[in-house]
């Protein structure tokens, strides 16, 4: 599974409906509206680099609105559960 983050530049008047519109795309687990450099960051999935090849320009930038994206690939994930698990003691 390739996990992708996606850094969206959206026409201001656009950002609310091209958000759900992003969301609603397979592949695309969950869209944020954000304050800073971009106006969203999409979470996506997909079962390899092929899959993200094609949803990116696609379908993501293909959303009326959309001006620009930047796509990162995620090598790992960590959270707190994993660095729990990893320095707890066994009982």
């Amino acid at each position: 599974m390739v996990t992708a983050i996606v850094l969206i530049h959206v026409d201001a008047s656009r950002i609310p409906q091209a958000a759900q519109e992003i969301a609603d795309i397979p592949g695309v687990d969950q869209v944020y509206s954000c304050a800073g450099d971009v106006d969203l960051v999409a979470i996506t999935h997909a079962a390899d680099h092929e899959q993200i090849a094609e949803l990116v320009p696609g379908h993501i930038s293909q959303v009326p609105g959309v001006q620009r994206t930047i796509t990162h690939i995620a090598f790992r994930s960590y959270n707190q559960r994993d660095a729990d698990d990893a320095f707890s003691i066994g009982g």
